[in-house]
């Protein structure tokens, strides 16, 4: 960031900031226990990593297309620290985190700081800098393009990896990377999510310096979507069946098709129907035709 900038934001936010640093000290304030690994809560998920969960002072990549899972995977790691009334952070390079769906799924929204960084390259600068401050259990960049985006997504080379798992280290907290399979990051560790369509989702341990490469989950839509009530096995595409005068009003034919039988080409219903010849009526000759 360019030094005319920084004063430019340190005018115009300071206040914010102070705000901000106010905010953290009242929420630290309160007791805590010991943190070293965050829980998603689904045990074929967390049993995936040797440490049980997701290992805090690491970066993990989630790398999957999008309506895989990957996002609301790491919003249950946000979950997961907010459950123990920790700090989070969301570097929503998109633009396109949802509160009031982050909210269904257990996340604490006055636990978490979103940062939209208006261009791409402050995105792992937004994050390098929350992570490493230390007041965040986990922090969040998402590097996606978005959905309807156009060209490719931002690709983190190992140098920026190194920087992102170095923060993490320093700053004792979760770094989750969200990556599309076009342009993965490089030097972390990295989970893919798929989706198996109406059958559910899986997880796959595709590079872990701890161990536990090939590793993979299926698991049901439910599982991550607990609020759908699916539990009873109920499929997230199933369709009840149609009763047989179930037909929508509007799709209906309108009585006057029976009466003239020409339907929608007749342009003027009731008055395009076949008309009776004229010449028994009017005593002509058909030899005069």
């Amino acid at each position: 960031m360019s030094a005319a900038l920084e004063q430019r934001v340190g005018a115009a936010g300071g206040s914010v900031v102070e705000q901000l640093r106010e905010r953290i000290r009242q929420l630290q304030a309160a007791p805590r226990r010991y943190l070293a690994v965050l829980r998603t809560g689904m045990e074929a998920v967390d049993a995936l990593l040797p440490s049980g969960g997701f290992p805090l002072g690491q970066a993990v990549e989630l790398c999957g297309e999008a309506a895989s899972g990957r996002t609301s995977l790491a919003l249950s790691a946000v979950a997961a620290a907010h459950r123990e009334a920790r700090l989070c952070a969301w570097v929503d390079g998109p633009r396109e985190l949802y509160p009031p769906a982050a909210a269904a799924q257990g996340v604490d929204l006055e636990r978490l700081l979103i940062v939209r960084p208006k261009a791409m390259e402050q995105r792992v600068w937004a994050a390098v800098q929350l992570a490493r401050s230390g007041a965040f259990a986990c922090v969040v960049l998402d590097l996606t393009r978005g959905v309807g985006a156009v060209g490719r997504a931002p690709r983190v080379g190992l140098a920026e990896a190194r920087k992102l798992a170095d923060a993490a280290e320093r700053g004792g907290g979760l770094l989750v990377l969200l990556t599309s399979p076009d342009a993965p990051a490089d030097g972390v560790t990295r989970l893919r999510t798929e989706s198996e369509g109406a059958e559910g989702w899986s997880v796959e341990v595709v590079r872990s310096r701890g161990g536990g490469m090939g590793a993979r989950a299926v698991l049901p839509w439910s599982a991550l979507y607990p609020e759908l009530g699916l539990e009873d096995g109920g499929r997230m595409l199933d369709v009840a069946p149609l009763d047989a005068d179930a037909t929508p009003d509007f799709l209906r034919e309108g009585t006057w098709v029976a009466r003239n039988g020409c339907g929608i080409q007749g342009q003027r219903p009731g008055r395009d129907g076949a008309m009776p010849s004229l010449r028994a009526g009017l005593g002509v000759a058909a030899a005069a035709y």
